[in-house]
């Protein structure tokens, strides 16, 4: 529940920005000042290594936590990020996209790599042990709560927005679930040009 509260609040913080600066400069709730993103560095990665942030500065980088059974929100969300990158053309090249994994028990780093794929070759995925996602969970004010369903097995309610982090590494909006794909485009292209 707290960590819920404190994702509200940052979401409420990040409007406000963006009322008290006029109009946005991205379509994204804008953190400002923007700080230095949280590391994953205690995760791996699905293309082998530390799931490092820093080994992407110089990109912009889409950070999206989810899992793969996720019946609806979670490929939604890839699609779309999906779809962005395309529309990028040349400029994808300076986009990343970090899924995180909010259900380790299932989601080993073949099954997640496997899943991604689907959607875009580039993106990469994360996982770790339950404390290390615990951590990166409270860093970001993420929620992650698992849900039995009726039949068996079970289910993940977990926070859907998606933190755009610029080229140097710091955190600079939250993207809520549901915006379509030329909202991303737009906020990638506005990171990518900003020195």
């Amino acid at each position: 529940m707290k960590a819920r509260a404190a994702l509200g609040a940052v979401a409420v913080c990040a409007a406000l920005a963006v009322q008290a600066a006029g109009a946005p400069e991205l379509k994204a709730g804008v953190f400002d000042p923007p700080q230095q993103a949280p590391e994953l560095a205690a995760l791996k990665a699905t293309d082998g290594g530390a799931l490092a942030l820093s080994r992407y500065r110089g990109k912009v980088v889409a950070l999206v936590f989810g899992f793969t059974h996720c019946p609806a929100v979670c490929p939604t969300t890839l699609a779309t990020l999906a779809e962005a990158r395309k529309g990028l053309g040349a400029e994808a090249k300076g986009v990343q996209v970090v899924y995180v994994t909010v259900d380790p028990e299932r989601d080993e780093l073949a099954a997640m790599n496997a899943y991604l794929s689907a959607f875009d070759k580039t993106f990469v995925g994360g996982t770790g042990t339950p404390a290390a996602l615990a951590e990166v969970f409270k860093r970001y004010g993420v929620t992650a709560v698992k849900v039995p369903m009726a039949g068996g097995g079970y289910a993940m309610n977990h926070s859907s927005s998606v933190y755009l982090i610029d080229r140097e590494g710091r955190l600079r909006a939250l993207m809520p679930y549901g915006h379509e794909a030329k909202d991303f485009v737009h906020d990638f292209q506005r990171l990518l040009a900003a020195r």
